[in-house]
């Protein structure tokens, strides 16, 4: 149920309340596989708005569903084969027909399941996208891309396999994918060895061979056990023009031009202090940690989570940059964020934190960005926090 109110009355900006929630997955069992499937949702992507109602797609490791929101303020009344309460009346006692009446009631917010694509992937899906035409949409596991039809819930079109024939001879997976924002033929997906490749549908139904590869030379000098590991790409997200896309690898975010594949145009340390941790990082599993990343409206800054539930924010123009921390102790409307720094040796400043006394159990994986405004979204744990730039 959702307050009245709340919708005539237009919240203050950068105000969000919960508007509904709803049940997506329930936890299920493959019997020919003896596997749990957890409920737990891995991806949801909203499309563009037709009416008023919203439309999502969300996903767990196997199904994924297409989701209506809608709201109802009124109910109908008076019906001539059934009791108000749902009853069947007995059609014998019927002997007056009624015309049914439309009565305001309390504003509801349901969510209804339209469509529910399940048995398309033998592998943990890792992403969906939605694409520029509205109509089809992509979803990626570890080795398979397919191509879905927003209608057709029955079959789908895999478009990517990088499965080899022996799979001893596996030597990457598929670790996420996107379509373009505007060109409705273009995706990109990336991989467990640092490349980025971006295909076009036009080619070939199965894109096996690829338009383009983006990919950075490793720098020899930096060269250890761990550098297959850290080069692993956690996310891969085009640019709103269209022009540039964002990569997340372990220590670093860059940034891509779609007309250069040999090096990106931009690379941004996220948190090199940590390079110096990455045994105790590999031992304890945080080095598989998949951090997203994401664009602001005008592709002017992007954004990424780290350990201790900080997040960064690069400007691309002005090429500053600043660590943030979401923190349960500014629970307070309208507190100021401080920008946070990381003592990596030597004498610590009072406002620094030791990288020693950083918890790797508080990370920021998700964050968010508003197309059109300065509101971020981070999550951090089981707390959601929302943040917009002073004004």
């Amino acid at each position: 149920m959702r307050d009245a109110a709340s919708k005539s009355s237009v919240p203050r900006r950068g105000e969000y309340n919960v508007y509904s929630t709803f049940q997506s997955h329930e936890p299920e069992f493959d019997y020919l596989k003896s596997l749990e499937i957890e409920e737990k949702i891995n991806k949801i992507r909203w499309l563009k708005r037709k009416n008023q109602a919203h439309f999502l797609l969300s996903t767990n490791d196997k199904t994924i569903k297409l989701w209506k929101v809608s709201e109802r303020d009124k109910k109908v009344e008076g019906y001539n084969t059934k009791e108000d309460t749902g009853t069947v009346r007995d059609p014998t006692h019927i002997t007056a027909l009624r015309v049914p009446t439309i009565k305001p009631m309390d504003l509801m917010v349901e969510a209804s399941p339209r469509r529910i694509f399940a048995n398309a992937h033998t592998y943990h899906i890792n992403s969906i996208s939605v694409n520029s035409d509205q109509e089809t949409y992509l979803s990626a596991d570890d080795l398979r891309i397919n191509l879905w039809h927003l209608e057709i819930t029955d079959q789908c079109f895999n478009i990517v396999d990088i499965k080899p024939t022996n799979m001893e001879e596996l030597t990457e997976v598929i670790t996420a994918a996107e379509f373009h924002p505007t060109e409705c033929n273009l995706l990109v997906y990336s991989s467990s060895k640092g490349t980025i490749r971006l295909c076009d549908m036009r080619s070939a139904a199965l894109c096996d061979r690829h338009a383009k590869q983006f990919e950075e030379p490793e720098d020899p000098t930096n060269r250890s056990f761990f550098s297959e590991i850290i080069s692993s790409i956690s996310d891969v997200k085009l640019s709103n023009s269209g022009r540039y896309m964002i990569s997340r690898d372990y220590l670093s975010i860059k940034v891509w031009d779609l007309h250069m594949e040999t090096k990106p145009i931009e690379t941004y340390p996220v948190h090199e202090y940590l390079r110096s941790k990455l045994c105790s990082l590999y031992e304890t599993d945080c080095i598989f940690d998949k951090f997203e990343c994401c664009w602001n409206g005008s592709d002017t800054a992007i954004m990424t989570g780290s350990y201790n539930n900080f997040f960064r924010v690069f400007d691309r123009n002005s090429k500053k940059d600043v660590t943030l921390e979401a923190s349960r102790d500014i629970v307070k409307p309208k507190t100021v964020l401080k920008p946070r720094k990381v003592c990596t040796g030597g004498k610590r400043k009072k406002d620094e934190i030791s990288v020693d006394c950083l918890d790797f159990n508080k990370k920021i994986l998700h964050t968010a960005w508003h197309p059109l405004e300065n509101i971020i979204a981070v999550a951090a744990t089981n707390n959601l926090f929302i943040f917009q730039d002073k004004f």
